[in-house]
């Protein structure tokens, strides 16, 4: 007998387009295979667009540089068979006894015919649906086949507006869509698992089965802890769909999974495994799953949508996510890296826009390790019905059956991961009325979820007259029909997200600012770095803007062609917002426009996030950034580019939505402390440092004895300075969060400020101030993977033993994402000794000379990949890395650590460089 398993096939595959290919495909998967890439035939991007195909093969510009999009027909002028395309492959599958083998297709867009050694079948239409088609009686007995498939573009692909738009399984009984659900009780000490799973008897007599679920938990050492096995007998009549529901399993005092910055994503492991009398085992499937219980009603205080998970009220802050890649190169490693960067910016949701699609279940299993709660958007969105030039169709889509239809198997596809925490019908509009209703009474909640869970009893004495509530579609999340309805923006559908420009950074704390509760989309920029612009447009994209001046004393931003094609979005707004860039001077080039962008993405989208925090539950319940990323090389709305480098926008979001963060309101000038975490905050202490830029400290004090309550926002003192006598134009101004008893550093935020009516302009002569930094760095390397711990100091200043600005013991977060006070740990300013399981190089000491005192402004590190014979403007950075901090700035005598962490090509030597505001020629560390 053969053995049980699965194998995808996302490798070796052919492509060729549909009309330049003479022979059927019964002749392709029988008599007259392709044997290579030989014309017409060329290799295959899978998963993948047919655009992604042709880019690899050089047939069509990448359209990601510069305005080569512009010479790529649109199917809309070629027509659908220029872009119908067979795809062939092989693959080994060779059966015994009674087996069965399916083929299955994760989705194909939009419609195909599947050609199996010499057999056909039609695949129906529809881009977000499951395909799976048993293909046992077709499979070769040597185990070699044949499979080509022909895919066809969608019936009416359309018209883009002139404004544009942002393997097989072998089974007689066969697994399908498991549905995983948990139920608390007692505060959440004891929990039940609910598991209902499909059944599907492929043979002619009745299967006898030994239906087994099995839950287990991750140790130490790469052990597994067996926390439940239960085993059922199944019959399931011969060629019969059944659903089988398992009594329910108890848990007591389960590890719960959190959001990021609440708490561990503790995840166990469910297996469901058949085993058919007279076969032997027959199928498989496992899950992660993760114990929590997501609640949402519309907060009675502020009017906006407010999220509960574990019974603890979670204020959001997340963005707008669009696709992975705009040629679909769908990768399990992107989708790591990108959630990844979610929560190195302390996020804890993101929202799967309605103009996207529903990505592949590794982006959903990264948002259940890394702790995104996950908006999932259906695809209903006026950037493709009802919009446009010509309207297009306002009653879309054309097919509502075919609609749901997806609907439904997206919601089987995704409902068992913990990090889902809503369905939403479209993107600033709702579906037509009959999908809409379908929708809402589909995914309508089970009573248990209705109602939130109370210490007592009451719940599980009603639960058994209730049906079991993994019999649901879904049960345990709810259903908004659309991003503007029921506690987003007005509630009531009206365009009242946004907005999308540059804002002054002290507008965010301003009562007047944003009306409603919970805000789905506020955008703003996002430039990315020189480099980005030179390896992603020819020399005529490096032109900065010209700076227009207009009669009404505003600056309008003039940007060359292919800045405007790729969507930028200027630093100024004439008649509301002047030009943040020219603050700080006119930039005199590429490399000096775009350092100056960071300094503004940095203030501007830390503004924003603090801003929204200074009124945590008073006034907001959530905010998401339009937007977090871009699916092709944009340059508006991004925290990292395309390549995977991010901006110093990046690191603002990163320290505003610190879950213990230390402020100033830009409004008010009060000194705030916020506490999202459940827990009370006391005995911490506020040190407060103002400079100048000759290095003098014009303003110290500490604020002892503090407590912060939980889930609060609290003003602490109002800052004298500036209105002061002893005032300078441009000042810096440290805050630190301490906890007292050891001195850890809870919460570190730095800025740079002008007095009322001024700007920058005085930083530029102080990119010539030399400031002496001492870096110790030392190396852990595991096969590709590299780790780099950085002590970095400003030591154009000994440390003062009589104040706290020296005592350096930075607070770090759990590895797992943890975050509690209770599981703080002080971490001395050392490099820590090797790290078990990898080689530690020695410790390495790094200079950079200087004998000016003064604030090392700006920094920020890069990697680079050492080249003997590097070419003038060869972009050779090492990407995507992942940083504890960059984009800081260090006072006289302070110090940081920082972490970086990457993975380097086979054969390529990393270097680590550090640049500044005033480091401008970059020194190498490594």
């Amino acid at each position: 007998m053969g053995e049980m398993g699965k194998r995808k096939l996302d490798t070796g595959w052919l492509a060729a387009r549909s009309t330049e290919v003479k022979l059927t495909g019964v002749e392709l998967t029988t008599t007259h295979a392709p044997s290579g890439p030989d014309q017409p035939w060329m290799e295959a991007v899978v998963p993948g667009t047919v655009l992604a195909t042709l880019v690899k093969n050089n047939l069509v510009p990448d359209p990601f540089y510069g305005l080569e999009n512009e010479s790529i027909i649109d199917i809309a002028d070629s027509g659908r068979e220029y872009y119908t395309f067979w795809f062939f492959t092989t693959f080994h599958c060779k059966l015994s006894g009674n087996q069965h083998v399916d083929l299955n297709f994760r989705a194909i867009n939009y419609s195909a015919e599947v050609y199996l050694n010499g057999h056909k079948e039609v695949l129906p239409k529809g881009m977000f649906r499951r395909h799976s088609l048993d293909v046992t009686d077709i499979v070769h007995p040597d185990g070699e086949n044949l499979l080509a498939v022909l895919v066809y573009p969608p019936d009416h692909p359309g018209r883009i507006p002139p404004e544009g738009g942002q393997g097989g399984d072998h089974e007689p009984v066969k697994i399908v869509d498991p549905h995983l659900v948990s139920s608390f009780f007692d505060s959440y000490k004891r929990v039940y698992l609910h598991v209902t799973t499909g059944l599907v008897n492929k043979s002619a007599r009745v299967a006898e089965c030994s239906l087994n679920v099995l839950v287990t938990t991750e140790v130490k050492g790469g052990f597994c802890l067996v926390e439940h096995l239960r085993t059922e007998h199944v019959s399931v009549p011969p060629g019969a769909s059944v659903q089988y529901t398992f009594p329910k399993l108890s848990f007591y005092k389960p590890h719960l999974w959190w959001p990021n910055g609440m708490g561990k994503q503790s995840l166990y492991n469910v297996e469901i495994g058949v085993e058919v009398k007279g076969f032997g085992e027959s199928d498989m499937w496992n899950h992660h799953f993760g114990f929590r219980k997501i609640e949402s009603n519309i907060d009675s205080v502020t009017g906006g949508r407010l999220f509960k998970v574990n019974g603890q009220p979670v204020f959001i802050r997340g963005g707008n996510w669009i696709l992975s890649d705009g040629l679909l190169r769908l990768s399990k490693k992107r989708y790591q890296t990108d959630i990844k960067f979610h929560s190195d910016m302390n996020f804890n949701m993101i929202r799967c826009w309605g103009g996207g699609l529903a990505e592949r279940p590794e982006f959903y299993h990264y948002c259940d390790i890394y702790g995104l709660l996950v908006w999932q958007e259906f695809w209903i969105t006026g950037d493709c019905d009802g919009r446009g030039v010509p309207i297009s169709n306002p009653d879309g889509p054309l097919d509502h059956e075919l609609f749901l239809l997806c609907a439904r198997d997206t919601v089987k596809l995704l409902r068992n991961h913990p990090s889902l925490a809503l369905w939403v019908g479209g993107n600033e509009q709702v579906p037509p009325e009959d999908i809409n209703t379908a929708l809402k009474d589909e995914l309508k909640l089970h009573p248990y979820f209705q109602i939130s869970t109370q210490s007592g009893n009451s719940q599980e004495d009603i639960f058994p007259l209730l049906d079991d509530p993994s019999q649901y579609l879904d049960g345990t999340r709810i259903y908004i029909q659309g991003s503007m309805w029921d506690g987003f923006a007005d509630g009531k559908g009206d365009f009242s997200d946004g907005p999308y420009e540059i804002q002054y950074p002290e507008s965010f704390f301003k009562d007047d600012f944003y009306k409603y509760g919970f805000n789905p989309e506020v955008g703003s920029v996002g430039m990315p770095v020189a480099a980005t612009i030179r390896a992603t447009m020819p020399p005529e994209g490096w032109q900065i803007p010209l700076f227009k001046k207009l009669s009404n004393d505003y600056v309008e931003e003039v940007p060359n062609p292919m800045w405007e094609y790729h969507k930028y979005i200027a630093y100024s707004k004439p008649g509301l917002v002047h030009d943040q860039i020219l603050l700080y001077g006119a930039p005199t080039d590429l490399d000096d426009f775009c350092l100056k962008a960071q300094l503004v993405n940095y203030v501007q989208y830390r503004a924003l996030l603090e801003g929204w925090t200074s009124r945590m539950w008073s006034k907001y319940t959530g905010v998401l950034i339009w937007k977090n990323q871009n699916p092709w090389t944009g340059l508006r709305g991004q925290f990292y580019d395309h390549l995977h480098d991010q901006t110093a926008g990046f690191y603002g979001c990163r320290s505003a939505a610190e879950p213990i963060h230390v402020q100033l309101n830009l409004a008010t000038y009060f000194v705030e402390v916020v506490n999202t975490t459940s827990d009370e905050l006391s005995n911490v202490a506020i040190e407060v440092s103002e400079w100048d830029l000759e290095g003098n400290c014009l303003y110290y004090k500490v604020f002892e004895n503090l407590t912060i309550p939980s889930k609060r926002t609290v003003p602490i003192f109002e800052m004298d300075y500036p209105k002061s006598n002893n005032q300078t134009p441009v000042y810096f101004l440290l805050l630190k969060l301490y906890n007292i008893p050891d001195y850890g550093i809870l919460s570190r935020n730095f800025y740079w400020l002008y007095l009322p009516g001024g700007d920058y302009k005085l930083l530029e002569p102080y990119k010539k101030k030399k400031v002496p930094l001492k870096i110790t760095s030392e190396v852990f390397i595991d096969g590709s993977a590299h780790e780099i711990r950085m002590h970095v100091r400003n030591t154009s200043k000994k440390p003062d033993s009589n104040n706290l600005l020296y005592k350096n013991r930075f607070i770090e977060r759990d590895s797992d994402g943890d975050f509690d006070v209770a599981s703080l740990e002080a971490v001395n300013s050392r490099i820590e000794e090797k790290k078990e399981g990898g080689e530690a190089n020695a410790l390495r000491v790094t200079e950079v000379n200087g004998t000016e005192v003064g604030v090392a402004f700006f920094l920020h590190f890069s990697v680079h990949a050492w080249k003997p014979d590097h070419k003038e403007g060869e972009d050779t950075r090492i990407l995507p890395v992942h940083y504890s901090d960059n984009y800081f700035s260090l006072a006289p005598g302070e110090e940081m650590l920082v972490n970086l962490s990457f993975e380097v090509p086979p054969g390529v030597t990393p270097r680590v460089t550090v640049r500044g505001w005033n480091i401008h020629t970059g020194h190498t560390i490594l």
